[in-house]
């Protein structure tokens, strides 16, 4: 009884709304004006400027995005993943550094469900390269398992992995940039398609409600966050040509329906999701916040 006396007068939390002025984070960003020719202009809107930490950045969907943000300018990019995968990604990530010298690429070992090894990870990013800009959450895993089937523990771990773990390195990041006080930066979730809609014909429950749950995660980060300049934002791709989606059997028959259900005919290429990631970090999306961008060649029309 005493409980729910309390609800009556407890003090809740309200959020800080920015005022938008040019004095605040939230303000409008110069004007081009000052570059001389289109291409300056161009080349301007597009830039990203910063650092990056890029979650499942050893995984060929990050490793893609990483690639990408460097071409765009980020002066420093760390790659977070468990340290297997970083092991056996060790080429593509030294490729990644000999390619871009003039910018810092390094990786870390993360357990993106281990909080304190998340603040370890974020000290020596910032230790490493002053200051962190951007946030890429990649991190996820996915599990194939029917609903009657599914144990506990199968449920835990995928929302763990996927959702509280997006959660727990967005935290980190946006109190390391509030901390800054430079002017902010973005932070960009991985959704899915399956947050939008019923994967068919595979069953999917825990990894489809860890991605709707991403979905809502974005907006009330952005809600609260855009006061500290922070946007947050994210990608729901389709299904994409990677290892993830390799082989034959059954997954073979899933990847023909996934096909014959879409307006394009196919899975998506991993590097056609770079040209949203470096838009959401630069400032051709300076006024984007709170949005998921869907990239599934059309799925979701259906």
């Amino acid at each position: 009884m005493a409980d729910r006396d309390s609800l009556t007068s407890r003090t809740l939390p309200f959020m800080t709304l920015s005022d938008g002025s040019e004095s605040s984070l939230t303000g409008p960003p110069p004007p081009l004006s000052h570059y001389l020719n289109a291409d300056g202009r161009s080349m301007a809107r597009f830039a990203v400027e910063g650092n990056v930490i890029i979650t499942g950045g050893a995984g060929t969907l990050g490793l893609c995005a990483a690639r990408a943000l460097l071409e765009h300018g980020a002066a420093g990019m760390c790659l977070w993943d468990l340290e297997s995968t970083v092991r056996s990604s060790q080429a593509e990530i030294l490729k990644l550094a000999q390619d871009f010298p003039k910018s810092r690429v390094f990786s870390i070992g993360v357990d993106v469900t281990d909080a304190e090894g998340i603040a370890e990870a974020t000290a020596a990013v910032v230790q490493h390269l002053g200051s962190i800009e951007h946030l890429f959450c990649f991190a996820g895993i996915v599990g194939c398992v029917h609903a009657l089937e599914m144990t506990e523990a199968q449920w835990r771990k995928t929302l763990d992995v996927n959702t509280t773990g997006s959660f727990l390195c967005a935290q980190a990041i946006a109190k390391q940039i509030k901390e800054q006080g430079n002017g902010g930066g973005s932070i960009t979730l991985i959704a899915s398609i399956s947050g939008h809609s019923v994967n068919f014909p595979q069953a999917q429950v825990a990894y489809n409600v860890s991605k709707a749950a991403i979905i809502s995660l974005k907006s009330s980060l952005a809600a609260e966050w855009a006061v500290h300049g922070i946007r947050v934002n994210s990608i729901s791709p389709g299904y994409m040509d990677t290892i993830l989606n390799a082989g034959e059997g059954s997954i073979k028959e899933a990847r023909d329906v996934w096909a014959s259900r879409n307006p394009m005919g196919r899975m998506g290429a991993p590097g056609e999701l770079d040209g949203v990631c470096v838009l959401l970090a630069s400032r051709a999306g300076s006024y984007i916040n709170g949005a998921d961008m869907v990239v599934d060649g059309g799925a979701t029309v259906f």
